[in-house]
């Protein structure tokens, strides 16, 4: 079998591998771990969801696969490292679901300025504006960029930080956002936008050495891996006060199992993973995995040539010593 699908596609996008490929469409095994690692054995690609883990362990039973493919943008549950040990590709489109990601994290501001009041000069309870707020984005990944446009015409002071890009690195002019420290973007932001691409060593960096200088009546939208947080320091400042609200696009399993930190923090949203899931980002991911997909197999299917090689009568032809396809 070519590839066996887990996850749903678009009925066109499955019809175009279908035409190429040999495919299984199986998104009973999303719920079966032991009936899909069974059904490895001889899968050269795989599409699953978020919901399915791909570990070193699972990967013993896929001897044959070559690329392993998720349509959102995010590699949660699958083991990279393992992967990479494996020659298993990691299929995703970090682009597609970027205008969706923005568009909820605009609408995520708007709604927490509005409804989470704060106290005016004279005493009264009123919502803020977004136009008139600085908002920090912390990770410059493609939905930065979508978001930094939005904020623009919302005429927004946008400001950023990432670990991984310079301050001098011309995307901060190009996507017209300003560099600054975490610290000094916890400490000016009215709202804050994490989308951060999450990797072991950032695990807790958002957490109390920044966290505790948050402006006051700071509001947080995290579309990232929720482990960029310290809970304890999360909690502190959300059951203090100083910051208004945190909504959060997933948590980790048990991270509301009383006794655990964010228990019982009523200005804490969580969604089950909605930022990315629209109906057109769904659609860009599909196209984009699909066609990766093809191109490993195809490529992996055709014959290498050998070199040429003319021979005369007299020449005894000596196979052993032919040169081996490059």
């Amino acid at each position: 079998m070519d590839v066996l699908i887990v996850e749903p596609l678009e009925p066109e996008v499955m019809q175009w591998l279908g035409e190429r490929h040999a495919v299984r469409y199986a998104p009973e095994l999303a719920r079966d771990a032991r009936a899909l690692r069974q059904a490895l054995f001889n899968v050269r690609a795989l599409v699953i969801p978020p919901s399915v883990a791909l570990d070193a362990q699972a990967l013993h039973y896929a001897p044959m696969l070559r690329a392993v493919g998720r349509l959102s943008a995010g590699s949660e549950n699958i083991d990279l490292d393992a992967c990479g040990r494996a020659g298993v590709e990691v299929v995703r489109s970090v682009t597609a679901s970027a205008v969706a990601e923005a568009e909820f994290m605009v609408g995520g501001l708007l709604q927490m300025l509005r409804r989470v009041p704060v106290l005016s000069p004279e005493g009264l309870l009123v919502g803020r504006e977004l136009g008139g707020a600085t908002i920090g984005l912390v990770g410059m990944v493609p939905s930065a960029r979508s978001l930094a446009q939005l904020l623009s015409a919302f005429g927004s002071r946008v400001i950023g930080y990432d670990p991984a890009v310079h301050a001098s690195d011309n995307v901060w002019t190009r996507w017209r956002v300003e560099p600054v420290a975490l610290r000094e973007l916890m400490e000016q932001s009215d709202g804050v936008c994490v989308q951060l691409t999450y990797f072991s060593r950032y695990q807790g960096l958002i957490g109390e050495r920044f966290l505790p200088h948050c402006k006051p009546n700071q509001v947080l939208i995290n579309v990232a891996h929720s482990s960029l947080f310290d809970q304890a320091a999360l909690a502190d400042v959300l059951g203090t006060g100083r910051m208004a609200a945190a909504w959060f696009d997933s948590l980790e399993p048990g991270a509301l199992d009383p006794g655990k930190p964010l228990a019982d923090i009523d200005t804490l949203q969580i969604t089950p993973r909605v930022a990315a899931t629209t109906r057109e980002s769904r659609v860009r991911a599909a196209w984009a995995v699909a066609r990766r997909i093809d191109e490993l197999l195809s490529a992996e299917s055709t014959p290498q040539r050998s070199e040429f090689r003319s021979t005369a009568p007299d020449v005894p032809l000596d196979l052993e010593d032919d040169p081996k396809p490059a």
